[in-house]
């Protein structure tokens, strides 16, 4: 399984597991296990189950690139807003670096994929 399979399988099953219990994200977050953020982090973890599908079950070549800009797109956006909203500057520093991580783990994977599964409109 290539490093974009295995970053969509993680990906999928983090964000299930938060659907189910959002206070896995909510309180490394330092946010209240309430309703109101359980509310708010499911369709974020949603949205992690089905772009991490979608890392693990696009064919090679356009589609999965496409899903990985999407991936990196979404990891990189966290970074930008838990890193400006989240309360506490050594939690911001953690989402920062765990989402840029991911994000970097993704880009690193793309560029480095052979150029017959970077995908030039064949598979």
């Amino acid at each position: 399984m290539g490093v974009l399979r295995a970053v969509g399988a993680a990906t999928a099953v983090y964000g299930a597991v938060v659907t189910a219990r959002p206070g896995w994200l909510a309180r490394p977050s330092g946010l209240p296990d309430d309703a109101g953020t359980r509310t708010s982090l499911r369709p974020l973890a949603w949205r992690d189950v089905a772009s991490g599908l979608a890392l693990l079950t696009a064919p090679d070549g356009d589609a999965l690139r496409t899903a990985a800009w999407v991936r990196m797109a979404a990891d990189f956006g966290d970074a930008a807003l838990l890193g400006a909203t989240l309360p506490g500057r050594g939690r911001r520093a953690g989402a920062v670096a765990v989402s840029v991580g991911w994000g970097a783990l993704s880009a690193w994977a793309l560029v480095s994929s052979p150029p017959s599964r970077r995908g030039s409109g064949s598979s």
